[in-house]
């Protein structure tokens, strides 16, 4: 068998310069991602080759895509991955399992894709603690889709684990993946380099008009130049030459391939078709079904090929433009006799899979056997958590399905599929075959429900609420459960969309469930969560508060199941805000967290943490905060989540870090104003009123806090608003708009008695009365909330009492207030409230320093977030799992935090740092 030569690597000083640093900064510990961009034949698989000459003392995995339609599940990860599984123990046992399903080497529930790529970059860190690892993927264009979900996540994630991954990808290639990573661009070689390689290939003299020529048209293309010569004929050389055609170089370059598979023998070109056509590379399986057709190993002999085609150990062709160029000249007769022979040769019990693909491939029409084998097909790669290969099967039973009626519903199935691997283009197009077929009237409603469904998941944006309403609308004859839980759907994107909603407004969804009867029996919590939010928003909040406070008491009880609580427990959460019980709230956050970490239910997890996130910062844990706002925001990067930063806008408005908030608010409010999140941008209206308050600019947060609170009256973020409001008009002297939005805010609190609201209440009732009216409103204020976790708000009540006791000119009273105040705010962090509590007590004599920038604070968010998560007792593989980093970068970045706070291991954390709220942060 002829071996295939390494590739010819002439030039390329600066890009091998380039690897070699690489190599020796993963040498040094830390790990590095190279991104190897260029056309075909352009060098990147002799750089690749260069890169592993010189990785001595690197263990080097290599993997390679193949081009086909071809969807295995996880059939690139599982080519990197095989040899590493001896370390596979060494992980958590959920990433253990995740990767095992996915890999077919256990059975169970499908894994999140997220949970198998954070699996998948703890074994790469635990291989590579062992020794530095070197993984290269060539033609990363051609990896399974799931493996390209799964090798980008883990790229972006790697820091400190002597791992180096190098990507080879073919340009120009619309992928995603890999968007955003370090890159190489490889251009044409030099002229002295591309006419150096030219030689090689003509040793003798060449016409100067030839070599020019070639040089050009070829643009140093060091695969066309090493092969296009071979294709011409001898009369081509002297006196000139121009490559003809106006397609692309690797279209040229195939060309040459081609012409030179024209003189092959009959045998020997059928074997390279089945090469071609069998994208795993088996050799055993290539020779079987070789056999079928009639081909001796003989065909296989260097002189037979040309050296086109090498089978050993693996078959390996010259370049993967062979595959190609074989592949796509054969008739399509010759394609599907060799795609059945392999179909034939492949196992049934060990590869059902490839083997149905094969017979899919075969097919010259429509087959109903094999479309059965290929929805067979889906359900193993569903199960294993390959969405897309779930899809792409499905997708290719459609097109093998004779009956319209049957094939509508696969469109629907691989629709469905499709959205599930976040294809939302693809599940476009397949909701569009399946409309066009006959539907029955619960078909009907399932399409207008994926379709709703996918703008939801895309974007969260203004659209959603109208297509889930006319979905539930359908379904409402034909599944009335089903109805009710879209319209509690319809009713989520709606509040996602806020003010920003197309059509579907709150209102609008609130109406129209009301309007249908209720299920009989009883009721579900999310019936409860259904009916308590529409009665909000049209019968007003006493009368929607009773059914509110049981529907959120039931989340946090024992009668709702996992799924339950994964789907809607951030909404019960705004139920129990909207009757001001914090208690549930919390509890509920707390559970819906752990629920998701536990099951890997990322993109409920990126919600369910800014929940909490805002639970700990509204009790005045601005650490616990600052931790779980780092956590959402690995959760949002890892998975695109296209969720705001909600707990981030409450923790910046109370810290009152002005340059830091304003930036921050102002992203929020531009990003999501183009996504149509109306929720969010009246989140960052509200947190710009607490912050300028805090910085006593009472003017400008009187204006900003009249346009949160105008904004969708009924949700409880309007209430906040009127809090600042209130606060901002009494500064201002605008007793007028005080007065009126303190009507607004009794009743918003009277609808239900709980110390948090109540205790708002008379504080805000406070501002705006005068003698022992006052004294007494501001000490009901500071009992009621004092009886709360809420430390921001007593505070704050504590610091508008001193405030009034000095205009009052009662300076010792006012000093008492203005003490306590000064120092609870200071004590969470609160830094413009501590600032303006400071200059307060200034003004009754007393002299206080500015807080100093405690050490703890020139740590960065992730770096306190590893270290709180560190002083919790949280082992480094659990920090990991939670931040979807690895152990060994975990222990980096601990080691810079004990740089930075001058202690020497774990136990110095419980004194450098403040100790968190447990039951907000350890979820």
């Amino acid at each position: 068998m002829a071996a295939r030569r390494p590739p010819v690597l002439l030039g390329r000083t600066s890009e091998r310069e380039a690897l070699d640093r690489l190599l020796e900064n993963v040498r040094g510990g830390q790990s590095a991602v190279l991104v190897i961009r260029g056309e075909a034949g352009v060098g990147k698989t002799a750089l690749l080759h260069h890169c592993a000459q010189q990785a001595s003392g690197f263990r080097v995995a290599r993997i390679a895509g193949v081009e086909s339609e071809m969807e295995l599940p996880f059939a690139g990860l599982h080519q990197l991955c095989a040899p590493m599984l001896g370390r596979l123990s060494a992980l958590p046992e959920p990433q253990q399992a995740a990767l095992g399903v996915a890999l077919g080497l256990s059975s169970g529930a499908a894994p999140d894709r997220f949970l198998v790529a954070l699996a998948a970059l703890s074994l790469l860190a635990e291989v590579g603690a062992e020794r530095p690892l070197l993984c290269f993927v060539d033609d990363a264009q051609w990896l399974d889709a799931a493996s390209g979900q799964v090798l980008g996540f883990v790229a972006r994630r790697l820091l400190a684990e002597s791992v180096a991954i190098v990507f080879a990808v073919r340009d120009p290639k619309d992928e995603r993946e890999l968007v955003g990573l370090p890159e190489m661009v490889l251009g044409g070689l030099p002229e002295k380099d591309a006419r150096a390689l030219l030689a090689t290939v003509i040793p003798g003299r060449l016409d100067e008009r030839v070599r020019d020529r070639l040089v050009a048209e070829t643009r140093g293309n060091p695969l066309a130049l090493l092969e296009l010569p071979r294709a011409l004929a001898a009369t081509h050389l002297p006196g000139g030459f121009g490559l003809e055609g106006a397609y692309p170089l690797p279209g040229r370059i195939e060309e040459s391939f081609l012409r030179r598979l024209e003189s092959l023998p009959e045998e020997a070109r059928l074997l390279l078709l089945v090469a071609a056509a069998e994208p795993v590379d088996d050799p055993l399986l290539v020779w079987r079904a070789a056999e079928q057709l009639g081909i001796g190993p003989s065909a296989a002999a260097a002189d037979e090929t040309e050296g086109l085609l090498a089978i050993g150990d693996r078959v390996m062709f010259r370049h993967p433009l062979v595959r190609s160029a074989v592949y796509r000249s054969a008739a399509v007769q010759e394609r599907r006799a060799v795609h059945l022979a392999l179909a034939e040769a492949t196992d049934r019990a060990v590869d059902p899979d490839r083997r149905a693909w094969h017979l899919a491939a075969a097919a010259a029409g429509p087959d109903e056997q094999v479309a059965l084998e290929l929805e067979r097909s889906a359900s193993r790669a569903h199960a294993r958590g390959g969405l897309a290969a779930a899809a792409a099967f499905l997708q290719r039973a459609v097109a093998l399905t004779g009956d319209s009626a049957r094939r509508a519903d696969r469109a629907l199935a691989a629709a469905e599929a499709s959205l599930q691997a976040g294809v939302f283009d693809v599940a476009r197009r397949l909701l569009a075959t399946a409309e066009a077929g006959p539907l029955d009237e619960l078909q009907r409603a399932r399409l207008d429900l994926l379709r709703a469904e996918a703008a939801y998941s895309e974007s969260r944006g203004s659209e959603a609420p109208a297509l889930l309403l006319r979905a539930a609308k359908t379904l409402d004859p034909l599944d009335p459960k089903l109805a009710r839980d879209t319209y509690l759907d319809a009713w989520s994107a709606a509040l996602f969309a806020g003010r920003l909603a197309s059509t579907g407004s709150l209102h609008h969804v609130s109406r129209e469930a009301l309007a249908r009867p209720r299920p009989p029996g009883p009721q579900r919590p999310s019936d409860l969560l259904l009916h308590g939010f529409s009665l909000a928003f049209t019968d007003g909040r006493s009368a929607a508060a009773p059914v509110l406070e049981r529907a959120a008491r039931s989340f946090a009880g024992d009668d709702v199941t996992v799924e339950e609580v994964l789907r809607w427990g951030w909404l019960a959460t705004a139920a129990a805000v909207m009757v001001w019980d914090y208690e549930t709230c919390l509890a509920v956050a707390t559970r819906g967290v752990r629920l998701a970490r536990e099951s890997g239910a990322l993109a409920v997890l990126a919600v369910s943490v800014n929940v909490l996130a805002q639970a700990a910062a509204l009790a005045g844990e601005s650490a616990g905060a600052a931790s779980l706002i780092a956590e959402a925001n690995s959760v949002t990067e890892a998975t695109g989540a296209l969720v705001a930063p909600y707990g981030a806008l409450v923790l910046a408005g109370l810290q009152g870090r002005e340059a830091e908030a304003a930036t921050l608010i102002d992203a929020t409010i531009h990003d999501a104003t183009a996504g149509g999140q109306g929720t969010a941008v009246q989140y960052a209206r509200w947190a710009r009123a607490v912050l300028l308050n805090g910085l006593g600019r009472y003017q400008e947060a009187l204006a900003v806090a009249q346009e949160a609170s105008d904004d969708t009256p009924e949700l409880f973020v309007s209430v906040w608003a009127l809090s600042e409001l209130i606060e901002a008009a009494a500064r201002s002297e605008d007793t007028t708009r005080a007065r009126g939005a303190l009507d607004r805010l009794a009743e918003a609190t009277s609808a239900a008695e709980t110390d948090w609201g109540l205790g708002i209440a008379a504080r805000s009732r406070a501002l705006l009365s005068e003698g022992e009216t006052a004294e007494r409103l501001y000490q009901e204020a500071i009992e009621r909330l004092g009886r709360t976790r809420l430390r921001p708000e007593l505070a704050r009540a504590h610091l508008l009492h001193g405030e009034w006791l000095r205009r009052e000119g009662r300076r010792v009273d006012a000093r008492e207030q203005l003490r306590i105040a000064h120092e609870m705010l200071a004590g969470v962090g609160m830094d413009a409230f501590a600032e303006r509590a400071r200059r307060e007590l200034q003004a009754t004599g007393e002299k206080l320093r500015k807080r100093t920038v405690e050490t703890r604070d020139e740590l960065t968010p992730q770096e306190r977030q590893i270290a709180g998560l560190a002083r919790d007792g949280l082992s480094n593989p659990e920090i990991g799992a939670r931040l979807f980093l690895s152990p060994r970068t975990v222990e980096w970045h601990l080691k810079k935090v004990f740089t930075k706070l001058r202690i020497s291991s774990r136990m110095g954390l419980h004194d450098a740092l403040a100790s968190p709220d447990p039951e907000a942060t350890r979820a």
